[in-house]
């Protein structure tokens, strides 16, 4: 579906009118629930989950037998600061790794049975160095959120995003406190692994970036703009469409769920169609979720990205919508207390 917006005003209009969950689909599945084969209560918060799931999904039996996933990449200028323990070029290659299928995340995507593919985003071009300028233009910024809007299968019945860009922790952590406040050490993290130095640099550009654009802060696409990359955009325009489409999503780690806080922060139940796949080991991940107002269905100790966590978390949701819609009830298995 090609994006019904083309310029920043038209994508904050959709955010304004955006559907919610189906009533009857909720009371459906709260009805069907209290009729299963079980003591009330008993599967715990599977049973909010599947509830949650069939009111996005207007149906109280659902299924979900159609999952994507969608990694987009993306590279910055800020990364030229030194900010990564890898190269800029690593973007490139991991790419051509997931292309081939050699990816943690082809893995467990085929283990859960998603279908994954990748979306570069103009890798020859790194967005602008955000400690000298606004990472991208307005032009820049309304592709990125239609590549990810048009990313989306209509027909998917649930969707994750990814991303891959060296130095985005970087740029997610300027997002996070450009959009929440606070200090930038306490938005700042290891990433893919910088020593104590390497996050003392870190920390430094993103106080730069914060300082330069200080006056911008107070617009939620503005901090997109002039502190994100194209692939944390991409995954706002995506997260975005699947609320337009009522296809529930399961948010990753802290990129992820900083460039769906530009959505909260737009608009405040803008996320009510997503539960957080897991809390990662970056450092500031627990307070953005805390943020968001998500418990995290995981907690592994991840930190790779690449929407890991997320697919991983898949296998729970899957368990708990397969529970609720395959159980039998109390009537039709002839057991007593119903």
């Amino acid at each position: 579906m090609q994006a019904p917006f083309t310029t920043l005003t038209g994508f904050r209009a959709i955010l304004q009118a955006l559907p919610q969950p189906d009533a009857e689909a909720i009371a459906a599945a709260e009805a069907r629930n209290a009729q299963l084969t079980k003591p009330a209560g008993a599967l715990g918060r599977l049973e909010e989950l599947a509830i949650w799931y069939a009111g996005w999904r207007g149906n109280g039996r659902p299924r979900l037998e159609r999952s994507q996933v969608v990694i987009f990449a993306g590279n910055h200028g800020v990364a030229a600061r030194g900010v990564s323990a890898f190269p800029p070029e690593v973007t490139t290659q991991m790419v051509g790794n997931f292309k081939a299928g050699g990816a943690a995340i082809n893995q467990l995507s085929k283990t859960f049975g998603a279908v994954m593919s990748v979306v570069p985003l103009e890798l020859d071009r790194p967005t602008e160095d955000f400690t000298e300028a606004p990472a991208m233009t307005e032009e820049e910024l309304v592709a990125a959120l239609a590549a990810g809007w048009e990313a989306v299968d209509g027909d998917t019945d649930l969707f994750i995003t990814g991303e891959m860009g060296i130095g985005n922790t970087t740029s997610a952590a300027a997002v996070a406190c450009g959009l929440f406040g606070g200090s930038a050490a306490d938005w700042t993290g290891r990433g893919s692994g910088v020593d104590d130095g390497g996050l003392s640099l870190k920390t430094r550009v993103v106080e730069a970036g914060l300082s330069l654009h200080a006056e911008a802060l107070s617009d939620p696409l503005e901090v997109l703009r002039r502190l994100g990359g194209r692939e944390v955009a991409a995954m706002t325009g995506a997260i975005a469409r699947a609320r337009v489409s009522r296809i529930p999503v399961i948010l990753d780690g802290f990129i992820c769920c900083a460039s769906a806080a530009v959505l909260q922060a737009l608009a405040p139940d803008a996320l009510d169609h997503a539960v957080a796949g897991h809390a990662s080991r970056e450092g500031a991940h627990r307070a953005l979720l805390q943020k968001l107002g998500k418990e995290p269905l995981l907690d592994l100790g991840l930190r790779l990205g690449e929407a890991s966590g997320a697919v991983l978390a898949l296998s729970v949701l899957k368990a708990a919508i397969d529970c609720h819609s395959g159980m039998a009830t109390f009537e039709e298995a002839g057991v007593s207390g119903g």
